[in-house]
């Protein structure tokens, strides 16, 4: 049969199994197990766990602790007697105890101040009756707190690369160092035999980095977490001077007057050198660190150049501040100013606003008598036409246009309306002589349609038909809007009405009385053609007392 692989631990909880079922049935150590070790730190206190369990018929009689030096030899601790007692050996005298009042039934010892040299392999003895001695062995080892320290090394501005700070610790185990910064530098371990280790970080010094942190951290297995040692970088460089308190405003008569000389540097200066225009000051000044007191109002001979020497032990530093002192304030020379400012400005405005009326009373005036050539060009201008107007009128009333649009507009003129036409044949009922005028016409006259007077009479408009000789009258025209010396007569009517009956007699003067629009039209045409057959198209007849025109008819006028 092939038994099982087991691994260590299951061999050791076996063999545990197996060691409780022992003591059940026999005696034995109930702790500790075997091959028992322990860690301890120094300064601290170590407890070495020792109990046997008796059986019924069995008792202990003594117990006893002993060390195993390095070469081999044994060194008794202590001991305890079941009748005798206990007692104490050696340099562990008042060192170690038992940790119960009843050791043989508690058997650890405890190290009350556990050092260094205490670490090593120890043995417990128990003796018993009846049955003999008893050993349970156990190896301890003791750690050291980490012992560290930092030392800072103070830098000035300018120099080389150069180490910044030191870090050393010591411990067992041997711990480590590391560097918490953010400078940028370079860190160098050494290590050496007793669990000492150390460490250096290097850089190159600015004064930019005086005061950022660099801190050394201390790792060891006794820590829970690193141990931090804080440190702040340190780099020294000469001051930098100003003068401050002179605001520009300085006039005689002012008091508490008073000058300060700021600095930066490091370390910070507390040497300050006060001078005038590189000579002492004058009296009722007082120098008090890095104020410059004025302690008197001050005068006009208080201007100068005032110069301020600083010393920090690294570098020295020298500043000028020059002094005005005027006899009145700025503060009243700037009311003064701003109302010669105000004056200057309301000056302008108000020859602004002069400019700008005598302006606006030229243009107006420019306006105006461009205003009164216009109107009289314009007078001219209707004057002009007014006289050619009257001209033309002349001209037309003794000539005869051969315009035809205007003869249109005559014989648009001479259509007759019904009321008319009634006029005319009620003057059968009236007898009219040659020669007379009548309502009809003058000897001028020339009826046309459409026109009537308050009364509902056909107006009688003036007509040149006179002078046309009477060939070129139409016959329509001459029967009803030609120009007349008297209105025709019935008579004359009459002659044409021969062999037409009396019932045709009402068509029969309606047709001689009305006027087509097309015969008008005809007729204008006609003249103006026998116009164009003459010079200029114009006929003018000759003056004579016994001119004659001809009638449509064929009646002498």
């Amino acid at each position: 049969m092939k038994l099982p692989v087991w691994d260590q631990g299951q061999w050791e909880a076996a063999w545990l199994v197996l060691w409780g079922f022992a003591v059940c049935v026999r005696g034995g150590f109930v702790e500790p197990p075997p091959s028992f070790a322990l860690r301890s730190l120094t300064e601290g206190e170590t407890r070495l766990p020792c109990q046997y369990q008796v059986q019924e018929d069995e008792q202990i009689v003594q117990v006893s602790w002993i060390k195993e030096l390095p070469d081999g030899t044994k060194e008794h601790i202590i001991t305890a007697h079941r009748t005798e007692g206990h007692t104490e050996f050696g340099r562990y005298s008042g060192r170690v105890r038992f940790e119960s009042r009843h050791s043989m039934v508690n058997s650890a010892l405890l190290i009350l101040t556990t050092e260094e040299s205490d670490e090593g392999k120890y043995t417990c003895h128990i003796s018993t009756f009846p049955y003999g001695n008893f050993e349970r062995k156990l190896s301890l080892t003791v750690w050291t707190f980490p012992i560290s320290s930092l030392d800072p090394v103070v830098l000035e501005e300018g120099q080389s690369f150069h180490v910044a700070a030191s870090c050393r610790s010591v411990a067992r185990p041997t711990p480590r160092l590391t560097w918490d910064t953010d400078l940028p530098g370079q860190a160098q371990n050494r290590s050496s035999e007793g669990g000492v280790v150390s460490t250096h970080f290097s850089l190159h010094p600015l004064r930019s980095m005086n005061g950022m942190r660099l801190d050394c951290l201390v790792w060891h297995p006794a820590l829970e977490q690193p141990r931090r040692i804080s440190n702040r970088l340190v780099v020294q460089f000469p001051p930098d001077a100003s003068v401050t308190g002179f605001d520009g405003n300085w006039y005689m008569g002012l008091k508490g007057a008073e000058l300060r000389c700021e600095s930066g540097g490091n370390p910070k200066p507390k040497n300050f050198t006060w001078t005038r225009d590189g000579k002492a000051l004058p009296d009722g000044l007082t120098v008090d660190g890095a104020r410059l007191l004025f302690g008197r109002a001050l005068r006009q001979n208080d201007t100068g150049v005032y110069e301020c020497v600083v010393n920090n032990g690294v570098g020295t530093r020298k500043v000028e501040c020059n002094i005005t002192v005027t006899e009145t304030s700025r503060r009243v020379q700037e009311v003064i100013f701003d109302t010669l400012v105000m004056i200057i400005i309301g000056v302008a405005a108000g020859v602004l606003v002069i400019v700008m009326i005598i302006v606006i009373i030229l243009v107006n005036r420019y306006h105006r008598r461009k205003n009164s050539k216009l109107e009289m060009a314009l007078s001219k201008r209707m004057l002009e036409i007014n006289t050619l107007s009257r001209q033309a009128s002349s001209r037309r009333l003794n000539s005869v246009s051969t315009d035809p649009r205007g003869q249109n507009e005559d014989c648009t003129l001479l259509r007759l309306d019904s009321g008319m036409k009634k006029s005319l044949m009620s003057l059968e009922d009236h007898p009219i002589y040659k020669g007379s005028q009548s309502t009809l016409g003058g000897k001028w006259g020339t009826v046309c349609e459409g026109d009537l007077d308050y009364l509902g009479r056909p107006v009688l408009y003036q007509s040149s038909w006179r002078l046309w000789p009477s060939f070129l009258i139409p016959r329509t025209r001459m029967a009803v809007c030609g120009p007349q010396t008297s209105p025709p007569m019935l008579s004359d009517l009459g002659g044409q009405r021969e062999g037409v009956t009396e019932g045709d007699d009402w068509g029969h003067r309606q047709d001689m009385l009305e006027v087509d629009e097309a015969d008008c039209d005809t007729s204008s045409y006609q003249i103006s053609k026998a116009l164009l057959n003459h010079n200029n198209g114009f006929l003018r007849p000759k003056p004579h007392s016994n001119t004659i025109l001809l009638h449509p008819g064929g009646q002498n006028i």
